[in-house]
C-alpha cells in the first residue's frame, strides 16, 4: 500500500534516494545547470519534504518550497523499480494539496529538458511551460513550468 507522508530528508532511506537523484543530475547536467536542493536546504523551515513509501521502502521524494507569491516543486525523484507505479503522481498531488493549504495559488518548477518522463508527468497534472522565474540563471537546458491552483 502506498503511503505519502512528511519525512526527514536526512533519514537513511530518503537520503539514499536523494543521493541517487543528485548523482543522476550531476551525470546529466553541467554544474552550473544543476539546481537541486542540497540536504541543508531541504531542512530549511520554508521547505516541506515528503515521501511515498510502500512499507519501509521509500519509492519517491518531493519537496515544496514556499516562495514570495508562489510555491516551487523541488526534489521530485522516483526509485527506478518504482517508476510507473504512481508514486511520483501521488507525491505531486500531495505537494499540490499542501501548497493549497498554505494559501498558494501558483505552483512552479524547473526541470531539465532531457527529463522527458518528468515533463510528461507534470503536463499530465496540468503544468504548462512558462518563462524563467526566481533567481534561475539563463541556460539552454532548463524547462520552466507552472500550474494555477
Amino acid at each position: 500500500m502506498l503511503i505519502v507522508e512528511p519525512a526527514n530528508p536526512l533519514d537513511p532511506a530518503p537520503r539514499a534516494l536523494l543521493e541517487q537523484s543528485h548523482a543522476l543530475m550531476q551525470e546529466l547536467f553541467q554544474p552550473d545547470d544543476n539546481f537541486f536542493l542540497g540536504f541543508d536546504a531541504l531542512c530549511a523551515p520554508e521547505v516541506h519534504f515528503i515521501v511515498a513509501r510502500d512499507g519501509a521502502a521509500v519509492l519517491a521524494t518531493g519537496a515544496l518550497v514556499q516562495m514570495d507569491g508562489y510555491c516551487e516543486v523541488k526534489s521530485m525523484f522516483t526509485a527506478t523499480p518504482a517508476r510507473g507505479r504512481g508514486a511520483a503522481a501521488a507525491v505531486l498531488r500531495a505537494l499540490e494539496d499542501h501548497a493549497r493549504g498554505l494559501g498558494s495559488h501558483i505552483l512552479r518548477l524547473e526541470t531539465g529538458d532531457v527529463l522527458e518522463s518528468a515533463i510528461r508527468l507534470y503536463e499530465r497534472h496540468g503544468f504548462v511551460r512558462c518563462e524563467r522565474f526566481g533567481d534561475y540563471a539563463p541556460n539552454d537546458v532548463s524547462v520552466y513550468m507552472e500550474k494555477t491552483l
